[in-house]
């Protein structure tokens, strides 16, 4: 008896056997596979960073990559739902700082967090330029 993905519950593994023994559903090896080569094909780009974070919030110096990986997936899938709903809300098709703020506008630590670091771009970008002119 073996158990079916996700949900834990038994399930009859007569059905479908071929002579072999085998499944022979092709709805199941595709699913399977079609998850497993999603995850693998993407481009892992935050590992780096959600490791030093998760590490600089107790969690061990080297933490699990699965759970490194399901971190990246919610994060991916935060941002890109985000920038989704940004490019509905203002102009077309483009998404601007102001639109942003205005889907955070609700939530007060994520509000606060994205003003505090646009004050801080921009104090960086005025010592830039005053930096840049006394040099020349």
């Amino acid at each position: 008896m073996s158990y079916t993905k996700g949900t834990g519950e038994p399930k009859d593994d007569s059905a479908g056997d071929t002579e072999h023994g085998a499944v022979s559903s092709d709805a199941d090896a595709t699913a399977e596979s079609g998850t497993e080569s999603d995850s693998t094909r993407r481009k892992r780009i935050f590992s780096k960073e959600l490791r030093c974070m998760m590490y600089g919030f107790g969690d061990d110096q080297n933490p699990y990559t699965e759970s490194v990986e399901l971190l990246e997936d919610l994060v991916v899938e935060f941002i890109t739902e985000l920038t989704l709903k940004a490019m509905d809300v203002g102009r077309q098709g483009r998404v601007q700082v102001e639109d942003l703020i205005f889907l955070i506008r609700k939530d007060p630590r994520k509000y606060s967090r994205v003003k505090e670091l646009l004050m801080m771009n921009e104090e960086l970008k005025k010592a830039r330029k005053a930096f840049d002119e006394a040099i020349y």
